[in-house]
């Protein structure tokens, strides 16, 4: 029998009972009575006869079906079965596309989830499915290589954010070599591109730690264009020396419960750096001393967002808490990119109290939330010097805000003094009596 054409394939019309079209070399064409024509191929294995579904045409052409036969030739005469071997084939192709780079990355990422304190966990998948995934997401974890995973990062540097281009390659390697161990990968591209990243510069934050250049940068940010909000927590962060995380994350619930006699800012020990395991340990709940220009400054703030879940919002959304951004990108606009992060007041806090009080510089550490190493530290205590704390943050509120605008000041604007008020009230009634006596 003669083999087929297109034009007999395509023309092949459907009837009542299934028959079969014969091109050759075992490969026939059935068409069923719902008009679906079927390529199937009939050989011989192990002395059975068997029959391999290649495809439905016209998915798949007379072209591919000859061609999927010859194939199959070469896998008989391999001593394999190729109705067996399609369905591995089909197994291996469902499993690559379950191997995905995301799907591997969450899963990976659930995993270590609960060894990580929350904030963290959502850092990492924050940086993942803003700067990785959008990428190399859909991408088979097999088939990402060293330039692909180098391009990724180039990315990220060219934001001037070489650090978390850093942090970000030390994920992505760890997530190839949980895929590697899992058996859905064979090597690690990310290990490979470590020395190839742009150098950056090795030493901590920028800060600075002069009294008097603090206090110049703090009037220059009080100058700058910016929302009234922004400028009270940069206050907050310069008063309490606490990180900025931590800050602009605080609810109004932990602010509502301070004395307004004695008041001292408990911060649940789940809000600090601490190890996973002492974060559910109340005894390590910090307490920062606030100054009376804090408590102002929170009196202040209250004015604006108490009615809020967060004592600094976002500016957008009012439900979630200020963008860590928010109060870099003042220190930027005021003049001090590279010069000073929000994370350096800290460092200023501690350098300059730690020169003028030298005999203080375990209750300063203190105040910074710093403690002991766990190997020798004794009974947590976090009320200890507590007094002694109290005068110290007064006097660092009293030196680093000298001359500076009271909180009021920063959102209403300087108000004038009861004289100059009384004489812009009394010479308009003074020039008024004396046109009366005239007339």
């Amino acid at each position: 029998m003669s083999a087929l054409t297109d034009k007999t394939v395509k023309n092949a019309k459907k009837e009542e009972a299934t028959y079969k079209l014969v091109d050759g070399g075992g490969l026939n064409l059935f068409v069923l009575p719902t008009g679906t024509k079927s390529w199937r191929l009939r050989y011989r294995f192990d002395g059975k006869e068997k029959t391999l579904v290649i495809g439905n045409y016209p998915d798949v052409s007379l072209g591919e079906a000859r061609a999927a036969r010859e194939d199959a030739k070469e896998t008989l005469k391999a001593g394999r079965d190729p109705s067996v071997v399609k369905k591995v084939e089909k197994l291996i192709g469902k499993q690559q596309t379950a191997d995905t780079f995301e799907v591997i990355a969450r899963e990976w990422h659930e995993l270590q989830k609960p060894h990580w304190v929350a904030r963290h966990a959502d850092d990492v998948l924050d940086s993942l499915v803003k700067d990785v995934f959008p990428i190399i997401g859909k991408m088979p974890i097999r088939d990402i290589d060293a330039p692909t995973v180098l391009a990724v990062l180039r990315l990220v540097e060219k934001r001037d954010a070489k650090e978390t281009a850093r942090r970000i390659r030390q994920r992505l390697s760890s997530i190839v070599v949980y895929a590697i161990a899992s058996g859905r990968a064979t090597q690690d591209p990310a290990a490979v591109v470590r020395e190839a990243m742009a150098p950056m510069k090795k030493g901590r934050q920028p800060a600075i730690t002069d009294v008097d250049k603090a206090r110049e940068m703090l009037l220059a940010a009080w100058k700058t264009p910016s929302h009234p909000v922004t400028k009270l927590g940069l206050r907050l962060l310069v008063l309490t020396a606490v990180r900025p995380g931590t800050l602009i994350t605080t609810p109004w619930a932990e602010w509502n419960r301070i004395d307004e006699d004695d008041p001292v800012w408990q911060i649940p020990a789940a809000r600090m750096k601490l190890k996973l395991q002492h974060k559910d340990d109340e005894a390590r709940d910090h307490l920062v001393p606030l100054s009376s220009q804090a408590a102002e400054t929170i009196t202040v703030l209250r004015s604006l967002t108490g009615r809020g879940p967060f004592a600094l919002p976002n500016g957008r959304h009012a439900h979630k808490a200020m963008s860590e951004n928010a109060l870099g990108y003042l220190l930027n606009r005021a003049g001090y990119h590279h010069k000073h992060v929000p994370h350096g007041f800290r460092s200023t806090f501690s350098t300059i109290m730690n020169e003028r009080h030298p005999a203080d510089r375990q209750i300063i550490d203190l105040m910074l939330g710093h403690t002991p190493n766990d190997k020798v530290e004794g009974a947590y205590n976090r009320a200890e010097h507590l007094p002694r704390r109290k005068e110290l943050a007064q006097l660092w509120a009293d030196l680093i805000l000298k001359d500076m605008p009271t909180a009021d000041e920063l959102l209403h604007g300087p108000r004038k003094n009861l004289k100059e008020v009384e004489a812009v009230t009394l010479e308009p009634r003074a020039r008024r009596r004396g046109q009366l006596s005239r007339q």
